[in-house]
């Protein structure tokens, strides 16, 4: 964390994993946040996407992740969950969470939950098809909604079957509209 920087007094906790939250949190880290990831066990899925790889991670891992702290936390372990809220809520400025709808809330890891101990908490929810709606329940990532928004019908050639854009446009917009939403907040 740089002294020098705009957020290097705010403290910024990542729930979440492979692109959306992630880069959120590494344009926050960027700005001097001391920003902590907290993984399961078995690592975020995005260690995994590779090649390439660099230190047994792919390399767009360490890419969204640089300049942050790992903390691993069993989620399914009472004990440790209990440790993860008490972290957040007394040493905590802002929670980014981009797990499975309805995931934090089964923890007690939600607004109202973290709210409910530090009033002062920024909390950034980030949902693949938001808070309301029939679809509001349904996780999703890129591709998926690459392809809901139409962006995958001007891809690839035509008369060919709908394509992916070659990077997460739509996680990398999410994460960064995600940023820039706390920054207002605080």
């Amino acid at each position: 964390m740089a002294e020098n920087l705009p957020l290097a007094s705010v403290r910024v906790f990542e729930l979440g994993n492979n692109i959306a939250g992630p880069y959120g949190t590494w344009i926050l880290a960027a700005l001097g946040a001391d920003v902590i990831k907290v993984e399961r066990p078995e690592g975020d899925d995005a260690r995994n996407w590779g090649p390439p790889f660099w230190n047994d991670s792919a390399t767009i891992f360490h890419a969204i992740n640089r300049d942050k702290r790992r903390s691993v936390y069993d989620l399914k372990n009472p004990t440790e969950l209990e440790a993860l809220r008490t972290r957040i809520t007394q040493n905590g400025d802002v929670v980014l969470q981009n797990m499975r709808p309805g995931a934090v809330v089964r923890l007690g890891l939600g607004s109202a939950a973290l709210l409910d101990r530090n009033p002062r908490l920024i909390y950034c929810n980030l949902h693949a098809f938001g808070a309301e709606g029939p679809m509001k329940d349904q996780p999703g990532y890129d591709a998926i909604v690459q392809a809901f928004g139409g962006v995958m019908s001007v891809m690839g050639e035509d008369g060919q079957a709908p394509v992916r854009a070659g990077i997460s446009v739509i996680d990398m917009g999410t994460g960064m509209w995600c940023a820039i939403g706390i920054l207002a907040a605080l």
